[in-house]
């Protein structure tokens, strides 16, 4: 559940950010659009993941706790296509840069949502994740994930209590939709 969690943020409130930001005549459609992420994401590519481990035998290959993720993902590539941890590498650098943007750009704006469209809060949230960013270059890996899974949790309690108590409201909304808009 936990790398679950992170890989596809399912339940946790955040692709809300991203979502608002599009141009729509009907939001509603972009829910919709907001349910294949977790589809692609979880059941195509970690699941083609999880069966190339399985296949190629990687996984056992390595004592438990020894290599974790990726590098029992690239032995399993690489024992098919001998460049592909190359490429991989590259792959992983990119998902964690494109992720840093993501949550800075959510901080952003969730910062701008709470303190009003201030240039002084835009400028102290910046230096703020600047001194994360540095302060985290230097934390154990595990630390950082053990941060990670406990800022997620304390988002997605509060948003999963939030969805029980609207979805009436969004029930409302779907008939409303699917009624002005048959298939």
């Amino acid at each position: 559940v936990q790398r679950a969690t992170y890989s596809n943020e399912a339940g946790v409130g955040s692709a809300a950010i991203a979502h608002s930001a599009v141009k729509t005549d009907e939001p509603l459609t972009e829910g919709y659009v907001a349910l294949l992420e977790p589809f692609f994401d979880t059941i195509i590519v970690c699941t083609m993941t999880g069966l190339i481990c399985i296949v190629s035998g990687a996984y056992l290959q390595y004592e438990p706790g020894a290599f974790e993720g990726v590098q029992i993902t690239s032995a399993a590539y690489e024992s098919v296509i001998g460049w592909f941890p190359a490429l991989l590498s590259i792959a992983a650098i990119l998902f964690a840069f494109s992720s840093l943007i993501t949550w800075v750009y959510y901080g952003s704006k969730a910062t701008a949502y709470l303190s009003g469209e201030s240039r002084r809060a835009e400028m102290v949230y910046k230096g703020a994740i600047c001194l994360i960013l540095a302060f985290g270059a230097t934390v154990e890996l595990s630390a950082i994930i053990d941060f990670i899974d406990s800022a997620l949790f304390l988002m997605a309690a509060p948003n999963l209590l939030a969805l029980y108590f609207l979805l009436p409201e969004l029930r409302r909304d779907i008939t409303r939709y699917e009624a002005a808009n048959p298939r």
